[in-house]
């Protein structure tokens, strides 16, 4: 008999609610193996003509909510707030479909 979601299948659900759209695909490319930060993801995917700054940050939190990019420092930035530099966090996502929850 099935019951809720277990944790495995959680974390699937809010993977692939965060891979869904292309941007957070090219957003996840441009950062890479390496380190970013959102001045430059924003300048290296071309989002000025379509998508502004506040858009971006939705779609790093999506990612970051899921996991799959994390906060590796924070960017001095002169006269304001300090500027945040992403890295991938998980690089692969893996299935196992026997996989108890823990």
């Amino acid at each position: 008999m099935c019951h809720g979601p277990s944790l495995p299948l959680k974390r699937l659900q809010r993977c692939i609610r965060a891979l869904h759209c292309p941007t957070r695909w090219r957003i996840i490319r441009c950062i890479g193996t390496e380190e970013r930060s959102t001045k430059e993801i924003f300048e290296h995917l071309g989002l000025g003509d379509g998508m502004s700054m506040a858009g971006l940050y939705y779609h790093l939190s999506a990612l970051k909510e899921a996991e799959i990019i994390e906060v590796a420092s924070y960017r001095e930035v002169k006269g304001g707030t300090p500027e945040k530099v992403w890295r991938l966090k998980t690089r692969t996502i893996v299935i196992d479909l026997l996989e108890e929850d823990v």
